[in-house]
């Protein structure tokens, strides 16, 4: 380690990878305004959220996790400019309110660490 890199890591500090929590919050705060996949919302969370990162071990265990619960449920549809079909996911309606509290606690989180 260097001086520099010290100075480099606070000028451009890493991602901050979120964990299963907070991704069940995070997936249910996308679906809440559309269906979604999975690269997608890994995607999607890099360009709204600059700051953050999720494996996709933690995504796929968070949507599994909604899938168990019956929060949401999959079905497969091709996708333009993608080659196979693709998994997409869905808010199922008895959960709706549920599911826009949880996304409120990741809205809620997300802007808090923004602005500290």
């Amino acid at each position: 380690m260097k001086l520099e890199d010290i100075y480099q890591f606070f000028r451009e500090p890493p991602p901050i990878y979120i964990n299963k929590e907070q991704a069940v919050c995070y997936v249910l705060s996308v679906l809440s305004r559309a269906d979604s996949y999975g690269t997608e919302l890994i995607e999607r969370l890099e360009r709204e959220y600059a700051c953050y990162r999720l494996s996709d071990t933690v995504l796929y265990s968070a949507l599994k996790f909604l899938e168990e619960e019956g929060i949401i449920a999959g079905y497969w549809r091709k996708v333009e400019g993608r080659g196979r079909p693709r998994r997409m996911y869905q808010i199922c309606p008895q959960w709706l309110q549920q599911a826009r509290d949880l996304a409120h606690l990741w809205q809620e989180y997300a802007t808090r660490r923004r602005s500290s």
